[in-house]
């Protein structure tokens, strides 16, 4: 007499009905959507899905094939009975899916069940996705979605995780992590001044030009105010609001590449943050309680040959950069990142924290290199808001930019003293 084996027959009776729910519920989105008679509907979705379940659970993977090959023929029999009863590739390919589904239930229901949830919701979501993808998404956005996706799904799992090269000092899949990272702040932010407008207006997309290049950022708001008076206050905030967002990224990637540097750099990158916040709320804040002059345009979320760029541009920092300090000790190490600052803080930031992550110097050591190339890149900002904005724009923007950098330092110094 067999034995009754309780697990697993409720094991197999969960399968089922996961199975039987993943088909009502695709089912019933489809039969909401499809109105014309003879198109697959509730019915014909749970059919489906419990014969993928019984499919699997008598012939395993063979049968499970041959049931959804019969789904697929079927499919291809509606869809070429004639233009007025086609029921659409969607719901044919749908049913194949869901047939699949319900094998799959059988043996994991709750992945199963997850995913026919996650197609429910995307056959669902198909006029607010259809719209999306037709009139909000530009081309230059689509672009770099696709560029972002190949250097995140594509380029970096190739790419060897080992230093090369002299001094033991580059390694590929750090750096190419950190021009991810840039590009995906730079989308995050891009996508924040689509999604709120133009209430926001220019202060939201100097924050979000931040994260890109604060010193791009200060450059276009001043031209902004010296070409409109009128925006001047508006093109302050914006500015001063590019250099919150620069704190951010730097916390951000240097933490990526190493969180004991990170820890070493608390209290500066704390002491940054807190002039820029609060300078950055005094100019804002007024100016949110106006209406908006304009809308700022879509743009590009980022701009893939600046991420190539600074690639390059690490890549040299963390070779100059360990060069000058075995040759040098670290007097070489801060003079690198001190002229590299002038270009750019991130770059010769994170070739610092590297070497630190690397074990080719003290997380402590990374401090100063870091303070120097934040120091010479606010001369840099404040030349740009000098040149670009004239007198009325650079008195408003360079007493923060000199207030966050002594911020900076201050941090430094009360690190030293506890």
């Amino acid at each position: 007499m067999p034995q009754f084996d309780a697990p697993q027959v409720y094991a197999s009776l969960a399968g089922f009905a996961v199975a039987l729910g993943i088909g009502l519920l695709i089912g019933a989105e489809r039969e909401r959507r499809n109105t014309e008679p003879g198109t697959a509907g509730i019915r014909s979705f749970s059919v489906a899905a419990l014969a993928g379940a019984v499919g699997f659970a008598l012939g395993g993977m063979v049968l499970l094939a041959v049931v959804a090959g019969g789904c697929a023929a079927l499919a291809v029999a509606a869809y070429l009975r004639g233009p007025r009863e086609r029921p659409g590739m969607t719901t044919g390919v749908t049913l194949i899916l869901t047939a699949l589904l319900g094998g799959l239930a059988v043996e994991a229901p709750v992945p199963a069940a997850a995913l026919g949830v996650t197609v429910a919701v995307l056959l669902a979501a198909r006029t607010p996705l259809h719209r999306f993808v037709r009139q909000v998404l530009t081309e230059d956005e689509l672009r770099d979605g696709l560029t972002f996706a190949a250097a995140t799904l594509v380029i970096l799992p190739l790419l060897p995780d080992q230093a090369v090269g002299p001094f033991d000092v580059l390694n590929p899949r750090r750096i190419w992590i950190v021009v991810i990272l840039v590009m995906a702040i730079g989308g995050t932010g891009h996508i924040a001044v689509r999604a709120l407008g133009a209430r926001f207006g220019l202060p939201l997309a100097g924050f979000a030009g931040g994260f890109v290049s604060s010193t791009a950022t200060i450059g276009a708001m001043g031209a902004k105010a010296a070409k409109a008076p009128e925006l001047l206050a508006t093109a302050s905030a914006g500015a001063i609001l590019s250099t919150v967002a620069t704190v951010i990224q730097l916390a951000l990637l240097i933490g990526a590449t190493s969180l004991a540097a990170l820890e070493a750099l608390a209290l500066p990158l704390g002491g940054a943050a807190v002039a820029a916040i609060g300078y950055g709320a005094a100019f804002t804040l007024p100016v949110l309680r106006r209406p908006p002059e304009s809308e700022p345009p879509p743009g590009r979320p980022f701009r893939p040959a600046t991420a190539l760029l600074f690639a390059l541009m690490l890549a040299a920092i963390l070779f100059a950069s360990a060069a000058l300090q075995a040759w040098l000790g670290e007097a070489g190490l801060l003079l690198a990142t001190f002229l590299s600052g002038f270009a750019d803080t991130h770059a010769p930031a994170i070739s610092a924290a590297a070497l630190a992550g690397s074990g080719h110097m003290a997380p402590q050591g990374a401090v100063l290199p870091v303070l120097a190339a934040f120091s010479s890149n606010t001369v840099s900002k404040i030349a740009f808001a000098a040149a670009g904005g004239g007198r009325a724009f650079a008195l408003r923007v360079v007493p923060g930019l000199l207030l966050v950098a002594a911020g900076a330092w201050a941090g430094w110094l009360l690190e030293s003293v506890l």
